[in-house]
């Protein structure tokens, strides 16, 4: 089985956009550090302007990090692993098939339930449901691969 790799984001970014993350990010830690450094006498006299810099400088970290596609959400599924970035702070996780005992499917979400009795949990949401089925048919093609017990279960409100 070749890897499979899905994203769990709305859209691909254009060039264009990225650029934009990248310049608009340096700009605001250029800014941030800016007021940090020159207007010291300022900073001393009000200490919540030390909040508007920390803003400034993670939030354009952040932009950075978007513009360089380091905060992408996903699914890959591999031969015997899979690896799951759900949040863009978070770091990635990785499933081996010999950790997973079981995996639920609901009709919105993925339950993957461990040897060690944790579970797992991959929402996939209403926003983007184009996604859910191919992802759906590479976990069972995956669990049939490593004989892992699948199950589609309904969800009863």
């Amino acid at each position: 089985m070749e890897q499979q790799h899905f994203k769990l984001e709305a859209k691909e970014d254009s060039k264009f956009t990225r650029i934009f993350q990248v310049i608009f990010g340096i700009l605001c830690i250029a800014i941030g550090l800016y007021w940090a450094i020159f207007h010291i006498s300022s900073l001393n006299d009000d200490p919540t302007l030390w909040i508007t810099i920390v803003f400034l400088i993670g939030f354009g970290t952040y932009q950075i990090a978007a513009g360089l596609g380091k905060i992408k959400k996903f699914i890959a599924i591999d031969a015997d692993l899979i690896t799951l970035k759900q949040s863009s702070f978070l770091p990635k996780s990785e499933l081996k098939s010999q950790d997973i005992e079981k995996i639920d499917i609901f009709p919105l979400s993925i339950c993957f339930l461990l040897k060690n009795k944790k579970k797992k949990i991959l929402r996939f949401g209403l926003r983007y449901t184009e996604i859910i089925i191919p992802v759906k048919d590479a976990l069972v093609q995956f669990a049939d691969l490593n004989n892992i017990a699948i199950e589609e279960k309904k969800e009863e409100i």
